[in-house]
């Protein structure tokens, strides 16, 4: 059977399963190795293919560096190198391979050929098992030899592996030896084959009927019960045993460490920490205590964390949830990874009252739970969305229930996925999951409550993507919110989808409106001309519109006018105003179809003299501006005269400032102004 890919399952067999590439398709994976974060796998083809992360799985492919099957090989995690990224080490002949992503590189090494290696928990050391039976440790930098040590044996061990950071463990059949830092060394003799399984602190070995754990004595636990000790730790014991007995020589033990006595404590309660069996944690607790007494000040808080964390280790050390943690191992695993493998064992409620004690929040637990009970639960939808409430609980402030309505939603249970989201506090997470779910509708209504107006963006946003035009406008239709920010959104960029919500809405005149903004933004003249009739139409058709109805008509034949403007002139007037139009024929010198377009739509005589005589003073037409200004004396100079001094002709300014002088009355009046402008 050739393996292509790989699968996570969790503990109660559910599994995701992925694919290591094409070469492991193609040829099929020839051994896999698995660190914390991800793994490797040698392909049949002799390639190496990675994934770093099981989180968001992706294949990544190493260095060329092999032609044929190595001796043997090992992974360093990215947090154990210095580049930061996945390293494998690789023996390959006499030496060994350091291979990444981008190259591989030969330590140079003249010890091998290497048939076992393994590297230390912290990631410093490296154990290497060569073929003529010799332990090697080294740096794994390969800079520092730290021990040598012969076997004898000229078989290889079935396993190499580290017990905590300062032995290494070898198994092979029916034996196992453990070597220390020294060259020191300690055999066991098991029945058959077991599996190692290294820790932080030791080493797990599994048999067919039972697991132990070997590890090295906490040196702590060694201070206090090592015949003879004299550390203060031990001296602090040994006062407390006799206390218990009566003995005046517990005082005069106290007395002769009352300058340790601070380091006495703390060592007899990190042994409790460490002790596995229950009768000597509460010996040492109790002598921990004992020592404190006669300490004028010593933290309270450290005390109390130690008996809580005990009262963890020992409740997941129970044969019923069958964890045994080591006090070490606890620590480097944080309570809250802790709880997590509890709750995905599905130990909830010790996983909460762990929560409790640790006064760490609860809700993921809960969270948790109530996914487990969708998933499983016999009950009808009504009943356990009821059962999952009341157990959640009013003191759950702030629980959210998304992930629970998530998974009632991806079990099928939609009634249950939308009475459960009623209970998310969190309008941004209930939305999302209705748009998911497919229930727009309720989800546009829960944007509108919560207020936030990116959310209802977002849904109008999303309706009109996904739903039929009529159904997009009976939902938004009814919900004033919803309708002004669809009108602000479509005012920006699609005039169209606006006016045709208002005609299907029945709002005819607004569609009008919308009709005449898109009209005017049509490229083509037919296109346009097209648009506003339609608009000019539905105006008409309102009595109280005819006024709009009219003006539209007239920018239908100002376009039309324009377009023979273009023709002949050879000039651009489109989007010309009828002001603007008329500004600029007089500009260009058209007089006369100046003035038609001023008859056509009935421009008055005073705003076309005004345009008239900024077009001539623009075009510096001085015999003409003056012709036409004594033609048309009833409007004045004033605005001849302002005009000019604007553009900085003082001299023509002059001239007409003197014929209102001449002029008499109040033109005399207004010129006096003007004089002593022009004077200065």
């Amino acid at each position: 059977m050739e393996y292509t890919g790989f699968r996570i399952y969790e503990i109660h067999g559910e599994f995701t399963q992925f694919s290591l590439g094409q070469d492991a398709k193609d040829y099929g994976v020839l051994e896999c190795q698995i660190w914390g974060g991800g793994l490797v796998a040698l392909t049949r083809n002799f390639k190496l293919v990675a994934i770093t992360n099981f989180e968001e799985p992706r294949v990544q492919n190493l260095a060329d560096a092999l032609t044929g099957a190595p001796h043997c090989w090992t992974i360093i995690p990215p947090q154990f190198t210095l580049s930061g990224h996945l390293e494998v080490l690789i023996s390959v002949n006499n030496t060994v391979l350091v291979v990444d992503s981008n190259s591989a590189q030969d330590q140079l090494v003249q010890q091998g050929p290497f048939t076992r290696m393994s590297m230390s928990p912290n990631g410093k050391f490296l154990a290497l098992f060569t073929a003529d039976g010799r332990l090697w440790v080294v740096s794994t930098d390969f800079q520092k030899s730290l021990a040598d040590f012969s076997t004898n044996s000229a078989e290889g061990p079935l396993q190499v592996t580290w017990c905590g950071v300062d032995s290494v463990v070898m198994h092979w059949e029916d034996t196992i030896l453990m070597v220390g830092p020294f060259g020191d060394w300690i055999k066991y003799t098991y029945d058959g084959v077991v599996q190692m399984v290294p820790e932080v602190d030791g080493v797990r070995i599994i048999s067919s009927d039972k697991c132990e754990f070997l590890q090295r004595v906490p040196t702590v636990t060694e201070d206090v019960y090592k015949i003879g000790s004299t550390k203060p730790g031990a001296i602090l014991f040994d006062a407390f045993e006799h206390f218990e007995r009566g003995s005046p020589r517990a005082d005069e033990n106290i007395r002769n460490i009352k300058t340790d006595l601070t380091e006495a404590v703390d060592t007899c309660l990190e042994a409790a920490g460490h002790e596995l069996d229950v009768g000597r944690q509460r010996d040492l607790l109790k002598a921990a205590s004992f020592g404190k007494a006669f300490l004028d000040a010593y933290p309270a808080d450290k005390f109390a964390d130690m008996c809580r964390a005990i009262r963890v280790l020992n409740a997941v050390r129970h044969y019923d949830i069958g964890m045994p943690l080591t006090y070490d191992q606890y620590n480097r695993l944080t309570p809250n990874v802790l709880i997590n493998r509890l709750i995905q064992r599905h130990h909830h409620l010790l996983a909460v009252r762990i929560c409790e004690s640790l006064g760490l929040s609860r809700n993921r637990v809960l969270i948790h739970w109530g996914c487990a009970k969708i998933k499983r639960s016999v009950h009808d939808e009504e009943t356990l969305a009821r059962i999952i409430v009341e157990k959640l609980g009013e003191d759950d402030a702030g629980i959210s229930y998304m992930e629970l309505a998530k998974a009632a939603y991806e079990s099928g249970q939609t009634k249950l996925a939308t009475r459960l989201l009623d209970f998310e506090p969190q309008a941004a997470n209930q939305v999302p999951l209705l748009m998911s779910m497919k229930e727009d509708e309720i989800a546009l209504v829960k944007a509108i409550e919560s207020g936030d107006t990116d959310l209802v963006y977002l849904m109008i946003l999303h309706m009109k993507r996904q739903l039929s035009p009529p159904e997009f406008y009976r939902i938004i239709a009814g919900k004033p919110l919803a309708v002004s920010l669809f009108e602000s959104y479509c005012r920006q960029g699609d005039i169209r989808l606006l006016r045709d919500f208002y005609y299907q809405d029945d709002r005819r005149i607004e569609s009008a409106n919308a009709g005449v903004v898109e009209a005017l933004g049509e490229g083509e003249l037919d296109e346009r001309v097209k648009g506003l009739k339609i608009a000019a139409k539905a105006f008409a058709e309102d009595k109280e519109f005819v006024f709009e109805s009219k003006c539209t008509e007239d920018q239908i034949r100002l376009l039309q006018q324009q377009t023979v403007l273009e023709r002949e002139t050879a000039h651009e007037f489109m989007n010309l105003s009828v002001s603007e139009t008329i500004f600029k024929l007089i500009l260009l010198g058209h007089a006369n179809r100046a003035a038609k377009v001023k008859s056509d739509f009935k421009v008055s005589d005073k705003r076309f003299w005004w345009l008239k005589i900024r077009a001539l003073i623009q075009s510096h037409s001085w015999d003409a501006l003056e012709k036409f200004a004594k033609a048309n004396q009833k409007f004045g100079y004033v605005g001849i005269v302002d005009t000019l001094i604007s553009v900085g002709a003082l001299a023509q300014a002059q001239k007409y400032v003197e014929i209102m002088v001449r002029s008499g009355g109040q033109q005399e009046k207004e010129a006096q102004g003007y004089l002593e402008l022009l004077t200065k």
